[in-house]
């Protein structure tokens, strides 16, 4: 099965023409992970990218291409005006890719996009992915294959370990990387239902980090879940009120440490672990 993104999705990749852009075009259109429709760069459009026609705007592509899923992958300054320009063009779902999108123009944005009826998933995302429907992450397609651990995570890079891991053992449902940011389009707590409801996701792998309440709202969903659920908070030994990483992983509070975030979790039913090694060993206690 497949959650935010599958074998309906048309893709639009916004910042085609760019570096990161014509690297995710590339893969897309060699491995055939996903239908990439069109692409997106002001003032360039009429040009190719790997065979992918680019439009001045995300209206032209849709008109084009049927795209009803955007990427984008543009400065961070330009960032929010993509995101309104995609929910003015009728888009379902927008994924920004974009890290350090000030915080009040993000959260203007994704406001908006709301209003329109569109999803945002991001800023600082890696990404959505439905193994063998569509791929729309910075994860290498070689890296999914597909099975029944689900992954829903703040961070990148620790997906990219714990995917590791799980495609080598029972293989991935749905990914969902959904960024650190401060104002995240996407919280936890919304991407938890779509994982109890799949029927091939059998246990779900909570990635998170200190910063934020996005762990404490989704151990009230958890409380709920028939699904197993184990969680990595990391930052565990982290000082206070200092930056580690991702915008919003700064702990300001108690209730936003990782003992906190971890001790919210446990007592929902969630198991969780203080290493990966840890993780590693629960997970294959439980599927």
């Amino acid at each position: 099965m497949s959650i935010l993104v599958n074998r309906d999705t048309r893709l639009v990749i916004q910042g085609i023409t760019g570096s990161i852009g014509r690297y995710v075009a590339n893969r897309m259109k060699t491995s055939g992970d996903t239908n990439l429709v069109a692409g997106v760069t002001p003032g360039k459009g009429g040009q190719e990218v790997e065979g992918v026609p680019v439009f001045d705007t995300v209206r032209e592509a849709v008109r084009f291409g049927g795209a009803n899923t955007g990427v984008v992958y543009v400065p961070p300054l330009l960032a929010p005006d993509a995101i309104v320009e995609a929910a003015d063009a009728g888009l379902a779902l927008c994924v920004v890719y974009s890290e350090g999108v000030p915080v009040h123009d993000a959260a203007r944005a994704i406001e908006y996009a709301v209003s329109r009826g569109m999803r945002v998933v991001g800023p600082n995302a890696a990404g959505v992915a439905s193994p063998g429907e569509a791929n729309v992450s910075e994860f290498d397609n070689a890296w999914l294959k597909k099975g029944s651990i689900g992954i829903v995570s703040k961070s990148g890079t620790l997906t990219y370990d714990v995917l590791k891991f799980a495609s080598g053992y029972r293989g991935v449902s749905p990914i969902a990387c959904l960024g650190g940011d401060q104002i995240p389009g996407t919280r936890l707590d919304a991407v938890l239902p779509m994982f109890e409801a799949d029927p091939e996701t059998k246990l779900v792998i909570l990635l998170g980090e200190i910063g934020g309440v996005d762990e404490i709202m989704a151990a009230e969903y958890v409380k709920q879940m028939k699904k197993p659920v184990v969680s990595y908070i990391c930052g565990y030994y982290a000082p206070k009120e200092k930056p580690m990483g991702h915008a919003g992983a700064i702990q300001s509070k108690h209730s936003d440490t990782a003992e906190a975030k971890m001790a919210a979790l446990e007592a929902s039913g969630a198991k969780t672990v203080k290493t990966r090694a840890e993780l590693f060993n629960v997970v294959q206690t439980l599927i």
